[in-house]
């Protein structure tokens, strides 16, 4: 009978010896060509935190060998503005950067549990402006769980913001760190960039 991966790990750790696995590596054709990894995405990549008074928005270039910062911003808005005024620019600075650096990808921090209604409210009023803005582009979009984007970058999903930034800005090679809105965009696109297949 057939013995499994793990019961011939198990017996090589406890002294046994591995003839089986290498015999088992031994039947594998030599024609058959190596598996690479399909994770990933070579694409321009517009990342996304939405908020209503403060969205990041940040554009990373992941063609090359290591990902690039193209752009970021992030959208400050008066609260002298109304919701509808907020919401116009946040789809026009969306739209406009995605255009000007030929985004394809889009990825997007997904929503948070809060327990106040009208933050929830106004934080999904300002991600669907964003998202309706690169839908009409065409773009793909992909939303990623605050948790999940942390675990990417920095290799803990319960990571600060400032552990955020750091590991963004290394990553992209900068010799500075990014605003806090700009590294969770910068940090969406690259968990993206990381993840995608």
């Amino acid at each position: 009978m057939a013995r499994s991966a793990r019961d011939l790990w198990t017996a090589r750790l406890k002294g046994g010896t591995v003839g089986s696995i290498v015999s088992l590596k031994k039947r594998k054709p030599a024609s058959q060509p190596a598996v690479t990894s399909s994770r990933g995405c070579r694409a321009v990549v517009l990342g996304i935190d939405p908020s209503l008074r403060g969205t990041g928005l940040a554009v990373i270039d992941a063609r090359g060998p290591s990902p690039l910062l193209l752009a970021s911003l992030t959208l400050r808005l008066s609260a002298k503005l109304s919701q509808a005024e907020c919401l116009g620019r946040i789809a026009a600075e969306s739209e406009r950067l995605a255009r000007e650096h030929g985004a394809s990808e889009v990825a997007v921090e997904g929503t948070i549990y809060v327990q106040n209604f009208r933050t929830a409210q106004a934080m999904g009023a300002s991600r669907g402006a964003a998202l309706g803005a690169v839908a009409q582009l065409g773009l793909k979009v992909t939303e990623y769980a605050p948790a999940r984007i942390k675990q990417a970058v920095t290799g803990h999903g319960r990571a600060s913001k400032p552990q955020v930034g750091r590991m963004v800005s290394a990553a992209l090679g900068l010799s500075r760190e990014l605003p806090p809105d700009e590294a969770d965009a910068a940090a969406a696109a690259l968990c993206h960039v990381f993840n995608a297949r």
